[in-house]
């Protein structure tokens, strides 16, 4: 168990990258295996950023990988192996009631702050990591917009079991809901930059867009994975096909 001089636990949101049961939003057009392995990409991509992040930072952050469908399925042990990460069960019959448990879990193990990511932002900026931290020095809530109006990050100071309840997930009612709820428990909340996450055809075409046109970029100046540069390239190809 950590112990409690430790500040922060960062806390990625995973699902295992099973087709048929993520990236569903996309197919059709991708095929069930074209979604799984962009989002096994994705998870990886959010992977090594943090740890960038966090080395870069020198701060006391614990990463940690919240696991859906479990924490034993191989895809995350190879993670917890070879990126360092530690490992949770995501429990709960919701997405509010899996983060909200996720939360809960951190905290009782002594942590004094808990940031919640998502893995549909390959591309997000490392400084939104410091601008996160930076906000809860003076807040008790952080949120990271999504441009759909719902949020990829969600930064806490103690558990807020409200903010989780009745939320239509994945409409773009969740952030200012969420907002709202903080105002009517007495939260002080503050939200970093938006950035756009990945769940619709529209979001993809945006993503293989700049793509595309980073790879007219020196190589360091290029913010997509090769890994995930390469699939992205792969299913443009495809989708001009099947257009």
């Amino acid at each position: 168990m950590p112990g409690l001089n430790l500040s922060t636990a960062l806390v990625i949101f995973a699902k295992a990258p099973i087709p048929g049961q993520v990236k569903t939003r996309l197919c059709p057009p991708l095929t069930p295996d074209e979604a799984a392995t962009l989002h096994g990409s994705f998870v990886l991509d959010i992977l090594e950023r943090t740890k960038v992040a966090v080395s870069k930072l020198k701060l006391p952050i614990d990463r940690y990988l919240a696991c859906a469908p479990s924490a034993t399925h191989v895809f995350f042990k190879i993670m917890e192996e070879r990126q360092g990460v530690k490992l949770i069960d995501q429990v709960g019959d919701d997405l509010g009631a899996r983060m909200n448990q996720a939360f809960r879990t951190l905290f009782s193990q002594g942590y004094r702050q808990v940031i919640l990511l998502g893995t549909d932002v390959p591309t997000l900026p490392l400084d939104h990591f410091k601008q996160a931290l930076t906000s809860l020095e003076n807040h008790d809530l952080v949120l990271g917009p999504a441009f759909d109006g719902g949020y990829y990050l969600i930064g806490l100071k103690r558990t807020a079991p409200e903010l989780f309840a009745d939320i239509p997930w994945s409409t773009d009612q969740v952030l200012r809901l969420t907002r709202e709820k903080a105002a009517g428990i007495g939260l002080k909340a503050s939200v970093i930059q938006p950035w756009r996450d990945v769940d619709t055809l529209a979001d993809l075409e945006a993503l293989i867009e700049a793509n595309t046109a980073e790879a007219k970029q020196p190589k360091n100046d290029r913010v997509f994975s090769s890994r995930t540069a390469g699939v992205l390239q792969r299913l443009a190809k495809r989708l001009r096909t099947r257009a």
